[in-house]
């Protein structure tokens, strides 16, 4: 029995245009083996599925089990102040979506995915077993601040250096295998169809460690003890490592080939050497090894493929690749440079989600998390809302909305509009906490307090709906995302392209320490007790940024013209014609 891919794909760049669709099953797959497969063993085929699956939820649940939680272990465990701590999290979060891009040019250019997936899974069981050592032993700890004494003892340069030597091994670690697998388990698989199915359950299974990481990690954290949280990360992890290498043998093996970026830098050293020469009108008169022909933007790039004397050998071979490079190099390193300005506002997308994510643990924190006499939802585990709405509703677009948007129009969505809706989805979502801040600070302003804490008399269920639609809007955003670099990036950079959207995010993490930092600096909104701030003009700010973000991505999509798009509707770019 095996996964259905989409019925409207027809590619396997088209695959990742379209959300996943997870729950649909169909027989009439093929086999991937040889007629001959009886009598001889092949590598790769879906003898590899559960291995790479398996591998994915238990590395997943080992990152994000400690990940989700860091700054709630950073108050409770270091004495951190509030905001001190949201910002060390944004920026543990920010170099795990920073390094898998490390990962793919480390498999593309030099060892392959299965090398460095193994090598990065060992880096990661190398530093949650760092953490748990931390939470296990008084000595690797500050003492915990007296009841009711707000001076509290600071953890030592010792104890600082073993803390973030263990969050340093375990982002490294997680990072360089977190889409290293995605291409890993593609690449078993020969038909598009397989290689589709594989996508939707990694997307799938991510989320689902994700939700399973901030609500029954977190709670056994906050609820049992670190000691027994950690441990939990720490055989996840174990238990990946090991799924990992027994699969081994079954897997097929990719080899590297080569720095990605060698042929880009080829294209502007050409471009530069021959920066007097005359642009010709003349196809011919250009270096094609393919059916590309050279167009129209960026055309002082055109020089690069320009054919000139002694340039290319009797066989038709180039002399020298520094000197002269094909058109569809030429077209490649275009396709690169049209993406960056559409990537400058996703970092600015995600950006208030980042400083959401952060400030969010702190509110809740100082809100009622009571769910009944006994229950108490772990600050930490309130971000389980939008995981769960994101996966929710890629369900639902994929089977209902899209379908309907193609039936009234005729067209499948296109990456871009996809984001578009993000964006909105975003600015108001961001509205939202602000109003409910502001609520929460007139009932602080009254006193309205639990008992004798400084915990205010307002449920923490509040934040959901705001929680809900910022999932509801990365449903949208980040498939449209990763779909917008999947089909426009050329074929060379195919794992760069997968990984691009990550760490444009990780980028956003860094932005939203900087923006928070600014804003202690500059205004007293943000002090350690929020209760005597205003974050609920930090979120307005968000939201002016929002709609100021949403203007300049319209005005980029609106002159962006799709290269791979494959669809008689959308404007291609112009070519240079001979007339």
């Amino acid at each position: 029995m095996k996964i259905k891919p989409l019925d409207h794909v027809k590619s396997y760049r088209l695959q990742q245009l379209a959300p996943v669709n997870i729950l649909t099953y169909s027989n009439d797959g093929e086999a991937p083996m040889s007629a001959d497969s009886t009598t001889k063993r092949r590598n790769g085929g879906w003898i590899t599925f559960p291995f790479m699956i398996a591998t994915l939820l238990f590395l997943s649940l080992a990152v994000l089990g400690w990940l989700f939680n860091l700054i709630v272990f950073l108050i409770e465990e270091f004495n951190m102040k509030s905001i001190a701590a949201a910002q060390i999290a944004n920026i543990v979060s920010g170099c795990t979506f920073m390094f898998p891009v490390v990962g793919a040019i480390a498999a593309d250019s030099f060892f392959g995915t299965i090398p460095v997936i193994s090598v990065s899974a060992f880096i990661s069981l190398m530093g949650v077993c760092l953490l748990t050592l931390i939470v296990s032993v008084d000595s690797l700890r500050p003492k915990p601040c007296e009841t009711g004494s707000s001076l509290c003892e600071s953890p030592s340069k010792i104890q600082l250096g073993v803390l973030y030597s263990a969050i340093t091994l375990a982002c490294v670690g997680a990072g360089g295998n977190r889409f290293t697998l995605a291409t890993a388990g593609a690449n078993q698989f020969k038909k598009t169809k397989d290689q589709g199915s594989f996508f939707n359950w990694f997307f799938f299974t991510w989320y689902f460690a994700a939700a399973i990481s901030t609500t029954a990690i977190v709670y056994a954290e906050e609820n049992i003890s670190w000691t027994f949280g950690f441990g939990i990360c720490l055989t996840a992890n174990l238990l990946g490592f090991l799924v990992f290498l027994s699969g081994k043998r079954f897997f097929k093996h990719d080899k590297p080939l080569g720095s990605p970026f060698t042929s880009l830098l080829r294209v502007i050293f050409a471009a530069v050497h021959k920066r007097k020469a005359e642009i010709s009108i003349d196809n011919k008169d250009y270096h094609t090894e393919s059916k590309a022909v050279p167009t129209k933007s960026f055309r002082f790039l055109n020089r690069a493929a320009l054919k000139q004397e002694d340039e290319v050998k009797p066989d038709g071979t180039i002399r020298n690749p520094w000197r002269l490079c094909s058109v569809q190099q030429v077209e490649d390193f275009k396709a690169v440079i049209r993406i960056i300005p559409l990537a400058l506002a996703t970092i600015f997308l995600s950006t208030p989600i980042a400083t959401q994510l952060s400030l969010t643990v702190l509110q809740g924190l100082v809100m009622d998390r009571s769910l009944g006499p006994k229950f108490k939802i772990p600050a930490g585990s309130l971000q389980v809302v939008t995981l769960l709405s994101t996966c929710f509703f890629i369900i639902v677009n994929d089977r209902l909305l899209y379908p309907f948007y193609q039936k009234l129009t005729g067209k499948f969505p296109t990456p871009l509009q996809r984001v578009g809706i993000g964006h909105v989805l975003n600015i108001l979502s961001m509205a939202l906490t602000a109003i409910v801040e502001t609520k929460r600070l007139k009932i602080v302003e009254n006193g309205h307090f639990l008992e004798s804490s400084s915990v205010a008399d307002m449920s923490a269920l509040w934040l959901f709906p705001s929680l809900v639609i910022v999932g509801i809007g990365e449903a949208f955003h980040f498939p449209g995302n990763v779909a917008l670099c999947y089909q426009e990036f050329p074929e060379s950079m195919k794992n760069i392209a997968t990984s691009i959207t990550s760490v444009v995010i990780g980028v956003c993490f860094y932005t939203s320490t900087a923006l928070i930092d600014l804003i202690q600096r500059t205004t007293a909104w943000l002090p350690d007790d929020i209760n005597h701030g205003r974050v609920d003009n930090v979120y307005w700010v968000l939201t002016i940024g929002g709609v100021l973000n949403l203007g300049y991505f319209l005005a980029c999509s609106w002159v962006y013209k799709y290269r791979n798009l494959e669809d008689d509707d959308h404007e291609k770019d112009s070519v240079v014609s001979p007339t």
